[in-house]
C-alpha cells in the first residue's frame, strides 16, 4: 500500500495542510508545536516511556535507539514457573518505587492541554497510570496497567496492591532487599527498570515464594500489561485506530516507535495525510512520516507549549533544588 509522507511545516505563515512528499521532517521549535497545535485542536497523542522518564521510570533504549535492559518475554513468562517466580522476586522488590513515581512537567502539561482542547485523546504505551494520575482524561493504556494482575487459568483481575500484601506475608523479611545487601553479600539493583521491576542474584530469587490466584490456586497470574512478544488485544487496537481515523493531527511524546504496537498509529496517520509531530530525545522509527520533529526535553518544552496555548491553566516547573 502505498503511504503518503507529511510536507514539511512552513518557516512563516499558517501550517499547511498535510501531503505526500518526501522531504524530511522539518527540526522544529516551541513555537512550531504551538502553531501546530492552535491550527489542529483536539490532536490525538501517542505517548511512551521518555515521557516518564523525568519521573524516575527509565525507559527501554537509550537517545541512540539501542535497547538498554532486556525485559521479560511474553513466552519466557508464559512458558515456565520459574520464570514467573524471577519476575516476581524481582516486581516486588521493585514495586515500591515504581508504584512512589509521580506525574512530571509533561504529564501536567498534556494535561493542560487536553483541558484547553488543543489535545485530544491520548494512546499511551506506558504501563504506570502517570497521564490518569495527573488528571488526563480519554486515555488508552496500550500495553495495559501495571496496577493489576491476570490469572491466566481463569481470568481473574486482582489488584496489584493486594498481590503485594499478600506477597510480603509469603516472603517475611524478604523486603529488607530493597534497601541493601543480603546476609550473603547478594545485591539488588538500585534502579527500577520500565516494566516495574529491579535485577536482583538469581540465589535470591530461589527462596522467593511467587504468588498464586485467590481463585484457582494457580501460579499462573501475569501483570494486566503485554510484554515483548505478546498481542494487544484487536479491541483495545480497534479503539485506537478509531481515534486516529478521527484525530485531525498525530503528535507522538517520548517514544522511539521501535514497537509496531506504537508504529502502526503513525503510519495510519501518514496513510490519512495528517500532519504528525515527533517530539523525543534521539531519532525515531518514524521520522520519515513527520512533518514536524522535535529532539528536546518534554517536560520543559511540553510546559512551555501550554503556557502559550492554555496560560490559564498551564503547569508551573517544579522549582529547582540548589
Amino acid at each position: 500500500m502505498h503511504e503518503s509522507v507529511c510536507r514539511p511545516l512552513a518557516d512563516t505563515g499558517p501550517v499547511p495542510t498535510a501531503g505526500p512528499t518526501a522531504d524530511p521532517p522539518r527540526q522544529g521549535t516551541v513555537a512550531d508545536l504551538a502553531d501546530l497545535l492552535a491550527a489542529y485542536p483536539g490532536t490525538l497523542v501517542l505517548s511512551g516511556a521518555g515521557l516518564s522518564t523525568e519521573s524516575g521510570i527509565p525507559d527501554y533504549r537509550g537517545p541512540d535507539g539501542k535497547r538498554r535492559v532486556q525485559p521479560m518475554e511474553h513466552g519466557e513468562f508464559v512458558g515456565s514457573s520459574a520464570a514467573r517466580q524471577r519476575y516476581w522476586a524481582r516486581s516486588f522488590i521493585g514495586w515500591g518505587r515504581f508504584a512512589a513515581a509521580r506525574p512530571n512537567a509533561g504529564h501536567r502539561a498534556v494535561t493542560a492541554l487536553q483541558a484547553s482542547g488543543a489535545l485530544g485523546g491520548i494512546i499511551t504505551q506506558n504501563v504506570d497510570g502517570l497521564h490518569q494520575l495527573a488528571g488526563a482524561r480519554r486515555v488508552i493504556d496500550l500495553h495495559g496497567t501495571l496496577a493489576r494482575v491476570l490469572c491466566l487459568t481463569c481470568g481473574t483481575l486482582i489488584g496489584r496492591d493486594y498481590l503485594q500484601v499478600t506477597m510480603a506475608r509469603a516472603n517475611p523479611g524478604f523486603a529488607a532487599l530493597a534497601t541493601g545487601a543480603a546476609a550473603d553479600g547478594s545485591q539488588v539493583s538500585s534502579q527500577i527498570r520500565p516494566d516495574g521491576d529491579v535485577v536482583i542474584d538469581e540465589g535470591l530469587v530461589a527462596r522467593f515464594v511467587a504468588p498464586l490466584c485467590p481463585r484457582c490456586g494457580s501460579d499462573a497470574v501475569k501483570p494486566d500489561v503485554v510484554f515483548f512478544g505478546g498481542s494487544v488485544p484487536r479491541e483495545r487496537v480497534e479503539r485506537c485506530i478509531a481515534r486516529t481515523d478521527a484525530a485531525p493531527a498525530l503528535l507522538v511524546l517520548g517514544s522511539s516507535l521501535q514497537v509496531m504496537s506504537g508504529l502502526r498509529f503513525v503510519r495510519q496517520a501518514n496513510a490519512r495525510g495528517i500532519p504528525i509531530v515527533i517530539v523525543t530525545r534521539g531519532p525515531t522509527r518514524g521520522d520519515s512520516l513527520a512533518m514536524l520533529r522535535l529532539d528536546a526535553p518534554l517536560g520543559a518544552t511540553l510546559t512551555e507549549v501550554a503556557r502559550r496555548l492554555a496560560p490559564a491553566r498551564s503547569v508551573r516547573p517544579e522549582p529547582s533544588v540548589e
